[in-house]
């Protein structure tokens, strides 16, 4: 009996650097990104129900008599420059007949508009800002609302964050492996829910069962990053195992303008586009039609709904890409806008794998490609990080230090041998590899952590 408690404890003993260690990295990566993991996992729970939403806000400029009639598609577009004042650059043909198409109208000072246009009518029935409600999310999630160097900062904050979550997540399941200790491993321990184990069961039970998910959800999210995301892409080009290659019929990919850059057609075909017919020999005597476009689409047998992307510059194929939630269902067209004729018919078999993978954990993540299941898990995943964060800054809260308004953090104390932060190191250096701006994250931590130690004057706790 002696001898059981003895080894008991002196089991903490041996690892009690180790842990600390971790147990640091662990609160300081939480107070650093938690607040942000907030703010995306909000916006990416909001932005599940997309449809939802803009259905319920703008119900009144959606909603169409339904008809067997329908008014010329180009009367739509120039419905929709005048009510919009600019130019139209693409439209979203909807499935139903009862439903409005949305056009993007961009305006010569920048500005972006959706104008809903009654398609029997030619009726204009409602001008928003570009996207809506549902866009303003979207760019709060991915952190891009503001323009210039703020946007681009904050975007480029987004891969920082996505990584740190990992090593939440990776600290987390350290800290959670029972080894020799007793308490929440699978289940919650027995305890009075007025104490600190009822919030440490709280949170090492949702990291357990949901840090799956937020991982997930964190690497996917990498292809909004201004670095990480750039450079994937970059790959999958230049490898041959992304972007298919160029139809034979056609010229090479060109690297279109933002104003060019088709909608709807994924990540993978992001700004690609095909030109439309060979000038050298004159003039075309008709101007480009998406009467004409809508013609092709619908003899290729391209399901609705669908996106069409208007180029501004003449020499390039419109862009028809079907808008589908499955990722093996993408399907996109390239039609000279003048004469209809295809340039260009990609499907699901002809991107690579790499384009393959990232595309499904696109659609897995915006929780699309396996219906309600999918979004459900995604939900719960959002959920989970508020319900760590929560359950997180109450532990700190119960066990803050008495004089915590004397410079002390109430984090957990550095370990007594240096040497005890190898684990970290373990954890954290191959995803610095992965994701270099996580790297650099790293050091920038390690300067504060040695600022936080100098300024409270905290020293490493020998083991007891």
């Amino acid at each position: 009996m002696g001898r059981s408690a003895s080894t008991q404890a002196k089991a903490p003993d041996v690892m009690s650097g180790a842990y600390r260690a971790v147990w640091r990295w662990h609160f300081y990566a939480g107070v650093l990104v938690m607040p942000f993991l907030m703010l995306l996992t909000l916006t990416g729970g909001l932005y599940l129900f997309k449809d939802e939403i803009d259905h319920a806000v703008y119900r009144s400029m959606i909603e169409v008599p339904a008809s067997s009639q329908q008014a010329n598609p180009d009367q739509w577009l120039a419905a929709a420059a005048r009510a919009g004042e600019g130019r139209a650059a693409n439209i979203l043909i909807p499935a139903r007949a009862d439903q409005a198409v949305r056009v993007r109208v961009d305006q010569p000072d920048g500005a972006q508009r959706t104008v809903f246009v009654d398609p029997h009518t030619a009726t204009v029935t409602g001008v928003t800002a570009y996207g809506g409600v549902t866009e303003t999310i979207k760019k709060l999630h991915s952190l891009s609302l503001f323009g210039g160097l703020i946007g681009t900062a904050l975007n480029i904050l987004v891969e920082i964050v996505a990584g740190w979550a990992i090593i939440l997540c990776a600290t987390g399941l350290y800290l959670w492996w029972p080894r020799r200790r007793t308490g929440a491993v699978l289940k919650p321990s027995q305890s009075d829910a007025s104490r600190r184990p009822f919030w440490r069961d709280v949170h090492a039970l949702t990291g357990f069962y949901v840090g799956g998910v937020i991982i997930f959800l964190a690497v996917t999210g990498m292809p909004w990053s201004a670095v990480w995301g750039d450079q994937f892409m970059r790959v999958m080009r230049d490898t041959g195992l992304g972007r298919p290659p160029a139809p034979a019929a056609a010229s090479p990919w060109s690297h279109a303008k933002p104003h060019d850059a088709p909608a709807g057609v994924g990540w993978t075909l992001e700004n690609a586009v095909l030109p439309a017919h060979d000038h050298s020999h004159g003039h075309d005597p008709a101007a480009p039609s998406l009467n004409r476009v809508l013609q092709t689409a619908h003899e290729r047998g391209l399901p609705r709904p669908f996106t069409v992307s208007i180029p501004q510059s003449s020499d390039l194929a419109w862009t028809v890409a079907r808008q589908t939630r499955k990722a093996e269902d993408a399907r996109s067209l390239y039609v000279d806008g003048v004469s209809g004729a295809v340039k260009a018919d990609l499907r699901w078999s002809q991107f690579g794998v790499m384009a393959k993978g990232f595309e499904w954990g696109i659609a897995v993540h915006q929780g699309m490609q396996y219906g309600w299941v999918n979004r459900i898990v995604m939900l719960i995943g959002c959920i989970a990080v508020w319900l760590l964060a929560i359950s997180g800054l109450v532990m700190w809260w119960k066990r803050r230090p008495p004089d915590l308004s004397r410079r002390r953090s109430g984090a957990p104390p550095p370990p007594p041998d240096p040497r005890a932060r190898i684990v970290v190191l373990c954890i954290v250096i191959p995803l610095s590899i992965l994701y270099p701006l996580t790297g650099l994250s790293l050091l920038a931590a390690l300067l504060l952590d040695r600022a936080v130690r100098a300024f409270t004057g905290a020293k490493p706790v020998a083991a007891s």
